[in-house]
Parts: C-alpha cells; sequence; structure tokens
C-alpha cells in the first residue's frame, strides 16, 4: 500500500511536470500572431527554418513572458505552501508579513519620483523586504515571538503600508502616475523582459531549491511545535529560514509583476486536494500547479481582448469560484 501510494505520488508529479511544458508551449504559440506548436518547438530547439518576425516574436517577445509566468505562479504557490504550513492555517497568503504591500509602496514612491522600470523594481523589491523586516522586529521588540505576534505584526504594518501608499496616490499626477500605480496594484507581465527577468531569476532559483529542500523539516513542523521539537528540529531557525525564503520568493516576484492575487492562497489548497497533505509532496506540486494556473491566466490576459487585462482580475474570477468549492466540499478544516 505504501509502495502503491508512493509510486502514485511520483506520477502525479511527472504529470503535472509534463502539463506545465505543454502549457508553456501553448502559450508561446497563441497570441494575435499564429503559430503553430511545430514552429514554436523548431524555433525554441533550431532544427526548422523559421522566418526572423517569427523568432522575434517567440525569443523575444513571448518567450520572456512565460517565463516569468511560470517562475512567479510557481514562486507565490510555493510560498503560499510553506506560510500555511509554518503557520498551521489554511487561510494565510504570501503577503501575510506585508511583503506585498511594502513592495507596492516601493513601486509607487518609484513612479511618483519618475524613475526607470528597472529602478522601480528594485525599490518594490526593497520596501517589501523592508516591510517584512520590520514585521519581524515587533515580537523581539515585544519579547514575544510567538506566531500570533508574527501574525499580528503583519496586519499592523499591512496597514501603515496601506497607509503610505494611500498618500503616494494622493501626491501623483492623476493623470499619468495615478493609472500607472493602479495598474502596477492589479499585477501585469506586459512589460517583462528577458533583461529584468534575469535579475530577479537567482532569487526565485535559490529560494524554490531552499524550500524544496527544506519541504522535509515542513512536514515535521506542520505537526506542531511539541512534535517537531521532540524529534530535535531547531524550530526557530527553521521556521526563520522557511519565512525568510518564501518571503525572498514573493518580493521578488512581485516586483517583478506587481500584486497578483489569489494563487498563494487557493494553489497549495488545490495540490492537497490533489496529492494529500504531506508537504514533501504538496509543495513541489503546488509550484507546478502555479506555474501551469499562471501561465494560463497570463495567455487569457493578453488573448481574450484588444487591451491588456490585469492579471488579479482574472485569478480574482477563476480563483474565488474554486476556493468556494474547496470550503463547501469541507476539505479545508478551518
Amino acid at each position: 500500500m505504501t509502495q502503491h501510494l508512493f509510486f502514485k505520488q511520483r506520477l502525479t508529479l511527472i504529470a503535472a511536470a509534463f502539463l506545465m511544458i505543454i502549457g508553456m508551449l501553448i502559450a508561446l504559440s497563441v497570441g494575435r500572431y499564429e503559430l503553430s506548436l511545430r514552429q514554436v518547438f523548431g524555433i525554441l530547439t533550431n532544427t526548422i527554418p523559421s522566418t526572423a518576425v517569427n523568432q522575434n516574436v517567440v525569443l523575444n517577445i513571448r518567450l520572456p513572458r512565460v517565463l516569468a509566468a511560470a517562475g512567479i505562479g510557481a514562486a507565490l504557490a510555493l510560498s503560499g505552501t510553506a506560510y500555511q504550513g509554518i503557520f498551521q492555517n489554511p487561510l494565510v497568503s504570501p503577503d501575510l508579513l506585508g511583503v506585498s504591500n511594502g513592495a507596492a509602496v516601493g513601486a509607487a514612491l518609484a513612479i511618483l519620483l519618475n524613475f526607470q522600470p528597472w529602478a522601480i523594481q528594485i525599490l518594490a523589491f526593497i520596501f517589501g523586504i523592508s516591510a517584512v523586516l520590520l514585521t519581524m522586529s515587533i515580537p523581539k521588540l515585544m519579547h514575544q515571538r510567538t506566531t500570533l505576534t508574527l501574525v499580528l505584526a503583519g496586519i499592523i504594518v499591512s496597514g501603515l503600508m496601506q497607509a503610505c501608499l494611500g498618500l503616494i496616490k494622493y501626491l501623483v499626477d492623476p493623470d499619468s502616475q495615478l493609472q500607472s500605480i493602479v495598474f502596477w496594484q492589479l499585477g501585469s507581465l506586459a512589460k517583462v523582459t528577458l533583461t529584468n527577468l534575469l535579475t530577479t531569476l537567482p532569487l526565485l532559483i535559490i529560494g524554490t531549491i531552499i524550500l524544496c529542500i527544506m519541504r522535509w523539516r515542513l512536514t515535521v513542523i506542520s505537526l506542531g511545535d511539541s512534535a517537531a521539537g521532540s524529534l530535535g528540529i531547531n524550530l526557530r531557525f527553521e521556521r526563520l529560514l522557511i519565512i525568510l525564503c518564501a518571503t525572498i520568493l514573493t518580493a521578488a516576484s512581485v516586483c517583478i509583476s506587481g500584486t497578483i492575487g489569489w494563487i498563494g492562497l487557493v494553489v497549495p489548497h488545490v495540490a492537497r486536494l490533489i496529492i494529500g497533505p504531506n508537504p514533501r509532496y504538496a509543495l513541489p506540486l503546488a509550484g507546478l500547479v502555479g506555474a501551469l494556473f499562471l501561465v494560463i491566466v497570463d495567455t487569457l490576459a493578453r488573448t481574450i481582448s484588444a487591451g491588456e487585462i490585469p492579471l488579479s482580475i482574472l485569478t480574482g474570477f477563476i480563483g474565488t469560484p474554486i476556493f468556494i468549492y474547496i470550503l463547501l466540499s469541507k476539505r479545508v478544516k478551518l
């Protein structure tokens, strides 16, 4: 029975990886300029002669965007799974510690100061990390380092960042800058290039690798503090390391795409429904499902209308009924 379950879980992960790759190939072929899967595969492998226009569409326009969608979707889903395991709460999302609102403040400030796009990303990342550091310093000042105190500190810092964001919105030019801030808050991959993707790709890769390695510890930590402590787990250090990696993944994602909701909340539940609650398998599956989900959403965002639809609008419309179904099925214990 155990071997059968082990084989089933491995097969599920392989199938999810295969579907993700197929989804990315389809996304590269779909758009206002249609290409066949054979043409896309030939361009990527350089095995089929192709025109300069086709190569430009695939390699310079669509490929960076599809890679960014896959990387960001995986990062947000991994972060959500890690946070829900650490805080033992199925309603926790990656912006719990204020990282999303902090990054939004950094981006809005950069837009107010008329910075270049690369500077907007850097400032968003710096403010996102700073918000989390501020959140984690509050329990230390209170000399209460419980999980509940950390969550409450995150709510406080998020409220502060929302107030700062409101002030910046009040100060910016309503005809140009305000629109940019609102569009950034709703999430988009329209301005992603290979250059700005490569600047944050190392952070995404490192954070993903560490979380995947730590998923064994996350399995034990999710059982509770007493059970983890009895097995010799250094709860304070390893919990901090997992939170740090999840936060870096979230901040790196937000600084590229803006704020994208629902992925870090819904996808972990979907992964656990498919493969079971064990983070050893649920964590990597959540990353694969999150990557596929955002690739599909981004493809819809750039194809179903003449204009670019912000990603958070689509993730909200898709994620809400999925989460309602999960709650109604009584598979989530609140």
